[in-house]
């Protein structure tokens, strides 16, 4: 069973900037694509950014140019870079490894609170 680790969620202002992070306890991690979820109060979780296993990236268009999803497989290690952040980023932020229907193939993890507000 793979286990999701996310953090470096919290508090931040409009136009402030973050990094997640979110580790996995799978090898296979390096063969597969991975992207980041959010969820926000009373919404279905979303996929904001995915990266296949040679990094290319896309993203949703809510994020894109403010946001940058990158890898390191040698940690199994996923990220999301968040720039210029919106109230509306406002979430509860996860990884996991879409499918090609976008649906999640591991269980997941905790997630990270992420808050935009002044």
């Amino acid at each position: 069973q793979v286990q999701l680790v996310e953090s470096g969620g919290g508090l931040v202002q409009p136009g402030g900037s973050l990094r997640l992070s979110c580790a996995a306890s799978t090898s296979a991690f390096s063969v597969v694509a991975v992207g980041w979820y959010r969820q926000a109060p009373g919404k279905q979780r979303e996929l904001v950014a995915t990266i296949s296993s040679s990094r290319i990236t896309n993203y949703a268009d809510s994020v894109k140019g403010r946001f940058t999803i990158f890898r390191n497989n040698a940690k199994n290690t996923v990220y999301l870079q968040m720039n210029s952040l919106k109230p509306e980023d406002t979430a509860v932020y996860y990884c996991n490894a879409p499918d090609r229907g976008g649906l999640a193939r591991w269980d997941w993890g905790q997630g990270t609170q992420v808050t935009v507000s002044s």
